[in-house]
This record gives structure tokens, C-alpha cells and sequence, in this order.
């Protein structure tokens, strides 16, 4: 499917269009259109891939989805949703949503000491299109809700005020349409050799190149449902690796590492006779089972029979080894006959490169036999369904070659196998799989949250969460913890619902490892261990011991606190402690999506050092569609994000909290006006005695947000406790003097300068990153920042490296109080 159909809004009486497209070979003849899921009559619709309803009615308000076949099979688009208003109905209030951010713990703003401000926001739901709207069949981005007007509000903070804009009115305006993109880096899963210069292809289209660190960035064609990359070795020593990306629809950057299988050696063969090559002996175990090339299989391209040496590789990726997951092609889904996409359950997966011993020329096979060991299938009922697959690198789905059937005659001893046998040919496809289609489907709720108080405002979105299917009864003789699949999907403003294998009978049956990535940076599970917390772990009992949540440092403090361990146990709809997630059934799916945050879920947390954040104009950098045009805004531009941090080296016997006050400096609408604030705490570096570091983020000196005029931000640290400035960096000191004019630094409890303009490195203490993703750009930034290199990455503290300013801090006499407790109690004063 090209072309899915758009969500629409419109009033009682207006005309809509929806459309979409299939692709395959031979060409769709037939498309047929389902409201609410029941198939809609008449010859207009099955013949087309445009429906168009005219004079709308509130009941043809619903979803929408098309169906399009050909005899090669069926394909069906994913749902859009049709909102029919009344006539003069409003679909975006004036009155904004509330909306909190958390002030300076300086300013309270009630009698308990809370310090959440209530600063509004517009959702960002579909307006109703006027009658001059095209049709709705192109890449239009329609009417959307969002901020018409912004008030400016004084909030009084310890003897000052802070300025803080907040929402005043909504209303309905152009739809924005940021760019969704998918950056990571391609390594090998052996040895974590980056892919240097690999190609990138999108469909069949070749889209770029890896860099010489494996890194890549695709940005994700407009109405995509599915993004499907293929990434190839030009050197051919790793196996293509076909890849379906999460990514976030609302735009911004979403990381993700991708692994390549190296080709295992190939073994030379004799085309004239026949050969059997093993599956999945690697690593002393039992083979699934073998490859079986009868004497002139070989075929040139010509359809020549090959009969000399050939070079024969065969790359299998066992999951009885929980370690291959990550490295497997594909999202194991397949279209069945109705064209939906539904999972597979996978007994391995096989790759062939067949080559002329002399010349190198690739070759083809004719009928070759897969022969699959049945004492390797431990569940009795999938030996009737298992059959053999073959991928679709454009489409990334498994297409069935056929069937696997036991082999005639049985067992006539005890000690023989039976043998599962199934017949393939290898023509262009080169990727295969011993897989089972499996109907006993749920979805798991998982949240992710900015840090351990769970607060249901401070929800992270963005976050590419992971779930693989494991097997915890014993099913393969030799590892009981084999996997069968694995899905990720991006966490949006109400968490994310990933699909997974369930059993109702016995809830042990599936297990699920879940993990969770942030810009590459892995976030942590709530604890099980020493005590089980139920509000913690956001699982009510009795149903979280039914799903036997383990984090997985439960028995060993030394392994990492990144992922956790469940029974998918499928939800008895006759109990009702049961019936509020996180498990849900598969067609409950929009009841997991719509979840309030008080039902239950799974959760993730980020581990924070002590820092803090303020901007003047609320932006939340988990949704990019947040962002508001205003000459205080922190981020000028949202399709391009640049973070700045200046290194501080504190040489006294504790950790320091530093702040940054950044306020215009040089432009005339700005100057003097605050723009943010920012706290770190500084880290203790391993290798010098009574030293710390922190890396304090400062808002870039450069164009505002109406790309007129620049701003050299006025960029004030000042750190917590009695320190005096001691050494500011030479080559930073110079550059500020060529760059006038110089800010007053006249205070030794301080360092003030006028940002520059120019992205300056390491040498001079400062970091400067440039991404799609502003958490991206600052996690990178950070990195470079703690290693003191322009090029590194580290979360180990080189306070010693890389610095631009460094004081020297003492203890304070009692009942003295430091410049930074000054500059909060009198600010004017300090």
C-alpha cells in the first residue's frame, strides 16, 4: 500500500474524498471500501482507489480503510477516521487545555509550595476543511488547531519576578508538517564494526549512504505507514538487513541501532552431486535442520545448470540465542488473505549466497529441500501450520513459498528424527524462514517518564520501546529461553501499546523482554527487587503477580537495570481486576491506545542527575508540533535544533549545582529579556582528587525565530556554594576580545560572556550539536562535553578536559550565605 487514506473533519452537508494506492506484481484490479470495518457496495468503489461520499450525515462519521487485490493476494490500508460536526459546531476550542511546567524552586506559587504553573496548550486535532480543499488525494496539509494568541505573565520568585508566556486563546490555522526522520548507526552484531559507506534503500530506490561511523539519517517520505529500509554491504562480508523503523509520525528525530548478521564462511561445494548444509549447528547445539541441494540445482541466471565448484554460504539466525533478535530482518509480519498485516512465529531464519568458485558470479538453485527437525517444535499445534517463507525487501513482509509437511513412512525407531520437509526455490530472494502464523495476540501499555516520580504531565514521547517474545517453558532441548519475535513502536502523549504473543489458558506460556531507548541513551525499569512495588511498577495486584514482573537485575545487582520480564498473561474478561490493562486483547487496541494514564501499565523512568530546566515560552522537546514562534523562545527553529553547552571544572570537596541565566544580548526586541534558565550538577571525575565537572547548558547565540537579525545571548554561570573564579580558557578569553562587545565579568563568583556565534569545540570549553531531535542534539552534546573531545562520546566525567571556566570552591562560614543563594533572595542586589 502507497497511498493510505487521511484523516478527514467536516460539517454536516460537506462533500469528502478519500484515496489510496496498492503496488504489486501483477498490478491491483479491485479496491474495495470498508466504513467501520463493513464492507461498503456499489461497482464505483470496488473498481477504484478514490471513495467519494457526498453530502455528509453524522452517521457516516467513523473509520474508513481500503482493501485492494490482485490474484497475486490482498492489501489493506491502515484506518483514517472521519469526524462529521454538526453545522456550526467548533472542533478547536478558544479555551486551551491545561498544560503544567515546573518553575524555579525559588518561586512557589501556593501555600503547599507547589511549583507547577499552569501555562495552557491547543491540541493539535484536525479543523474542518473548508469547500476549496482539494480533494484529499495528494499530500495536503490541511487546518489544524493551535495557538492564535500568547499573554506574557509575571511570576514573583524570592523578592523578583520571572516572566513566563503562557497560552491565551486557540484557534484553527495551516496544519504544520514537520519532518519525521530516522537516524542511528549500522554495526556488525559480532563485533560492533560500523557499516562504512553501506548502501540505503527505501523500496527499491537507493536513498543514500552509511558514514564512515555507520551513522545514517533517512527522513521519512510524507504519509508513510510503514518505513521499510534495506542496508547492504558493499564489501558483501554482511548480510543485507532489512529493517522496520519506528518512527514518530508528528516529526522530530527518532534513534535506532541497527545490526548486520556477518556472512558465515562459505563452504565449497560440488555442483554435480548432491549436498546437505546444516541449520543451526553453531555453537554445539542440536541443527533445526538442514538445507538439502540435490546434484544440479545450481543454476546460472541463463537457467544453465552449474555443474563445478561452488561457494556456498549459509547464514542462519537461531532463536534459541535471545542475543540474535536484534539482528534479524524484518518485523516477522506477513498480508494474510484478507490483507491484513498479522505476525509470524519464527523457528529461525536462513540467508543463501551461492557463487562460482572461480569467477565469483552469483548463481540461483532449483528445487532444493528444507528438511526441519520436529523434536524442535515444542508446541504440538504448530507442527500442522509451519511453513517456509521467503522476504519481500520492499515491502518487508514474508510472502509464503510453501508448506512443511512430515516426511512420508514416520518413525519406524525410537531413536530416528521425524523431519519436517518442505521444497524452495532461490531465485532473487535470498532470505528464508521456518515460521508459524500465530493467532494468540495481545498488546502490552508501556509508559516512559522523565524520572521517578511518575507524573502523568512529565510523560517522555519519542521513546522507541522494544518487546521480545521469549518462550519460558522449555521448548528447545537446548535453551529453554528461545525467542520468537520482536516489535518496537515510539512511545507518543499517551505512552505506547506493543504487540506480543499471549496464552489465556496458561500465563506462562509467552514471556515478553522489554526494553526502552531515548536518542540511544537506555532507560530504566522500576525495580522487583528487594520488594515488589505495585505502585512503582504501575500494575495493580493480584494481576502483576499473574504476570510475574521481574526487572532484569533481579537476582544479580550487577547486571544492568534496563529491561524487564512478564508473563503475557491474556486478561480474563470475567475478572475484573483484569480488565484495566496492561495487557489488553488484540482487539482492544484502541481501548490500550485511549487508556487514561490511571489504568495500568508498564513503566520506564529517566535517570536524571540533579538538573533543571526553564524556557520563558514552554516548549516540551518530546513533540516537536509544541513549538511556538516567539522572539523568546529557547529553540528559534523547529525543523533544525542546536544545542549549546560550556564545561565548568569546580575544584572543592563536594558536587555543585551551576546554573546558566541566558537573556538577550544583542538584539534590539530581546536584549536584557530572559530566554531560559538551566541547573546541573556537577559530577565528581573519577582521576582527581576534590574535583567535579558540569556540562551546563546555554541557549546558542545566533537567528531568532523570524530569521532576520542575531542574538548573541548574554550567558551568566554561576555555581551554588562560596567558589571563586580561578582560570577562564585563553583560546575562549581571545575569541570573546576579537568579538566584541565583551560582557561584564567583573563579579569573581561568576562568568558571563556574550554566546558566540561560531560553533566553537573542545579547545574552547564549548560544545555545540546541530539535529533534527533536540534531546538527540543535547545527549550528544553532553557526551562530548563529559569526555572533553570534539568528537567523543563518554558518561565517565573528564573534568580536567576540555573546560572553559574553572572555580574554586570552600566551605562557607556558617550563617554565610553564597552569590548564588544571593542571587536568588535579591536578585537586584546581587
Amino acid at each position: 500500500m502507497v497511498l493510505h487514506p487521511a484523516a478527514r473533519v467536516r460539517e454536516a452537508g460537506q462533500d469528502v474524498t478519500f484515496c489510496c494506492k496498492a503496488s504489486g506484481t501483477p498490478a491491483p484490479r479491485k479496491y474495495y471500501w470498508y466504513h467501520n470495518g463493513t464492507l461498503l457496495e456499489g461497482s464505483a468503489q470496488r473498481s477504484s482507489g478514490r471513495l467519494a461520499l457526498r453530502g455528509l450525515a453524522p452517521e457516516q462519521a467513523g473509520t474508513y480503510h481500503c482493501k485492494a487485490s490482485s490474484e497475486a493476494g490482498a492489501i489493506r490500508s491502515a484506518p483514517a477516521q472521519l469526524t462529521v460536526l454538526a453545522q456550526g459546531q467548533q472542533s478547536c476550542r478558544a479555551e486551551p487545555e491545561p498544560s503544567l511546567v515546573e518553575l524555579p524552586s525559588e518561586c512557589p506559587q501556593d501555600a503547599s509550595g507547589s511549583r507547577y504553573y499552569n501555562v495552557g496548550r491547543c491540541p493539535a486535532s484536525p479543523c474542518p476543511g473548508g469547500p476549496a480543499e482539494p480533494s484529499g488525494c495528494g499530500g495536503e496539509s490541511g487546518r489544524c488547531c493551535g495557538v492564535r494568541r500568547m499573554e506574557l505573565r509575571q511570576v514573583p520568585c524570592a523578592g523578583s519576578v520571572l516572566p513566563l508566556k503562557v497560552v491565551a486563546e486557540c484557534g484553527c490555522g495551516p496544519c504544520a508538517r514537520p519532518r519525521a526522520l530516522v537516524q542511528g548507526r549500522v554495526t556488525a552484531a559480532d563485533t560492533g564494526e560500523p557499516l562504512r559507506f553501506g548502501h540505503i534503500f527505501l523500496g527499491g530506490s537507493k536513498v543514500g549512504f552509511t558514514g564512515y561511523q555507520g551513522s545514517f539519517t533517512i527522513e521519512v517520505p510524507p504519509d508513510t505507514q510503514r518505513l521499510v529500509a534495506r542496508f547492504v554491504d558493499g564489501q558483501q562480508r554482511l548480510v543485507d538487513a532489512v529493517k522496520v523503523l519506528p518512527f514518530d509520525r508528528r516529526g522530530g528525530a527518532v534513534y535506532q541501532e541497527v545490526k548486520m548478521l556477518r556472512k558465515k564462511e562459505p563452504v565449497e561445494l560440488d555442483g554435480g552431486r548432491s549436498n546437505a548444509i546444516p541449520l543451526g549447528e553453531a555453537g554445539g547445539r542440536e541443527p533445526v535442520g538442514e538445507l538439502v541441494l540435490p546434484a544440479g540445482a545450481f543454476l546460472r541466471p541463463s537457467g544453465e545448470v552449474f555443474n563445478g565448484t561452488v561457494k556456498a554460504s549459509v547464514t542462519f539466525v537461531d532463536p534459541r540465542d535471545v542475543g540474535t533478535a536484534s539482528a534479524a530482518s524484518s518485523d516477522l509480519s506477513f498480508a494474510n488473505a484478507e490483507g491484513e498485516i498479522v505476525p509470524l512465529r519464527t523457528y529461525g531464519m536462513f540467508a543463501v549466497d551461492f557463487r562460482e568458485g572461480d569467477s565469483g558470479a552469483a548463481l540461483q538453485a532449483g528445487p532444493v529441500q528444507v528438511r526441519m527437525d520436529a523434536a524442535q517444535v515444542w508446541m504440538p499445534e504448530h507442527l500442522q501450520k509451519m511453513k517456509l517463507w521467503s522476504l519481500n525487501p520492499e515491502s518487508g513482509l514474508w510472502e509464503e513459498e510453501g508448506v512443511l509437511r512430515p516426511a512420508g513412512g514416520g518413525r519406524r525407531r525410537r531413536e530416528e528424527r521425524t523431519f519436517l520437509v518442505g521444497n524452495l526455490e532461490i531465485r532473487e530472494r535470498r532470505l528464508f524462514n521456518l515460521d508459524v502464523p500465530e493467532d494468540r495476540r495481545c498488546f502490552v501499555k508501556v509508559r516512559a517518564y522523565s524520572n521517578e516520580k511518575f507524573n502523568p504531565y512529565e510523560q517522555l514521547e519519542g521513546v522507541v520501546v522494544s518487546l521480545i517474545n521469549l518462550e519460558p517453558q522449555p521448548g528447545f532441548p537446548s535453551n529453554p529461553r528461545a525467542w520468537g519475535r520482536f516489535d518496537s513502536v515510539v512511545t507518543g502523549p499517551n505512552g505506547a501499546c506493543l504487540p506480543a504473543f499471549c496464552d489465556a489458558r496458561r500465563p506462562d506460556a509467552y514471556a515478553a523482554l522489554v526494553t526502552a531507548t531515548l536518542g540511544g541513551e537506555e532507560l530504566e525499569a522500576v525495580a522487583s527487587s528487594p520488594k515488589l512495588n505495585p505502585n512503582a511498577v504501575g500494575v495493580t495486584q493480584p494481576y502483576l503477580g499473574k504476570l510475574g514482573y521481574r526487572r532484569s537485575d533481579h537476582e544479580d545487582a550487577a547486571l544492568k537495570k534496563t529491561a524487564f520480564q512478564i508473563n503475557v498473561a491474556k486478561p480474563d474478561p470475567n475478572n475484573v481486576d483484569e480488565s484495566n490493562g496492561p495487557v489488553y486483547s488484540y482487539r482492544s487496541l484502541r481501548e490500550c491506545e485511549e487508556a487514561p494514564v490511571s489504568a495500568n501499565h508498564l513503566r520506564f523512568y529517566r535517570v536524571e542527575v540533579d538538573k533543571y530546566e526553564y524556557n520563558v515560552v514552554p516548549f516540551k522537546e518530546s513533540d516537536v508540533t509544541s513549538w511556538t514562534g516567539d522572539y523568546l523562545a529557547w529553540w528559534p527553529n523547529p525543523q533544525e535544533f542546536r544545542a549549546c553547552f560550556i564545561k565548568v571544572q569546580l575544584e572543592g570537596p563536594q558536587e555543585y549545582m551551576v546554573r546558566s541565566r541566558n537573556v538577550g544580548g544583542s538584539h534590539p526586541r530581546t536584549r536584557g529579556q530572559l530566554y531560559g534558565l538551566r541547573d546541573s550538577r556537577s559530577v565528581r571525575d573519577p582521576l582527581l582528587d576534590n574535583t567535579s565537572g558540569a556540562c551546563v547548558e546555554f541557549k546558542c547565540g545566533g537567528m531568532l525565530f523570524d530569521q532576520s537579525l542575531a542574538d548573541r545571548t548574554l550567558v551568566s554561570i554561576v555555581p551554588q556554594g562560596s567558589c571563586r573564579r580561578t582560570a577562564i580558557n585563553g583560546l575562549l578569553r581571545d575569541y570573546l576580545s576579537r568579538h566584541p562587545p565583551l560582557a561584564d565579568n567583573n563579579h569573581t563568583g561568576a562568568f558571563s560572556m556574550l554566546a558566540p556565534l561560531d560553533p566553537l569545540g573542545h579547545n574552547y570549553g564549548i560544545y555545540t550539536v546541530t539535529d533534527q531531535n533536540p534531546r538527540l542534539a543535547k545527549e550528544i552534546a553532553i557526551g562530548r562535553c563529559f569526555a572533553g573531545t570534539s568528537d567523543g562520546f563518554s558518561r565517565e566525567m573528564r573534568a580536567g578536559e576540555g573546560t572553559a571556566v574553572t572555580f574554586e570552591c570552600q566551605e562557607r562560614p556558617p550563617g554565610r550565605e553564597s552569590f548564588f543563594q544571593r542571587l536568588l533572595s535579591a536578585p537586584a542586589e546581587a
